[in-house]
């Protein structure tokens, strides 16, 4: 749990630890999954987008939500 803690609170990207930086790329994908349904109604073009892409960034918002929760805590285990 050292290694996964060390990789956790270090600064490899600027003034942020790697757990807030992955938090952030969490809540971008969250916000892109909403945002592309809220979209397909008022945007004619977005309607051609599938559903399977919403898919996709939902499912790749669990697996970071999932890494960021594992770093996060880290610190306690």
């Amino acid at each position: 749990m050292d290694l996964l803690r060390s990789l956790a609170y270090d600064y490899y990207l600027g003034p942020f630890p790697l757990v807030v930086l992955v938090g952030f790329a969490t809540y971008a994908l969250l916000f892109a999954a909403a945002l592309l349904v809220s979209l397909k109604r008022w945007i004619p073009w977005m309607r051609r987008v599938p559903v399977r892409v919403h898919r996709r960034l939902a499912i790749a918002a669990i697996v970071m939500a999932t890494i960021h929760l594992l770093l996060g805590l880290s610190v306690y285990i």
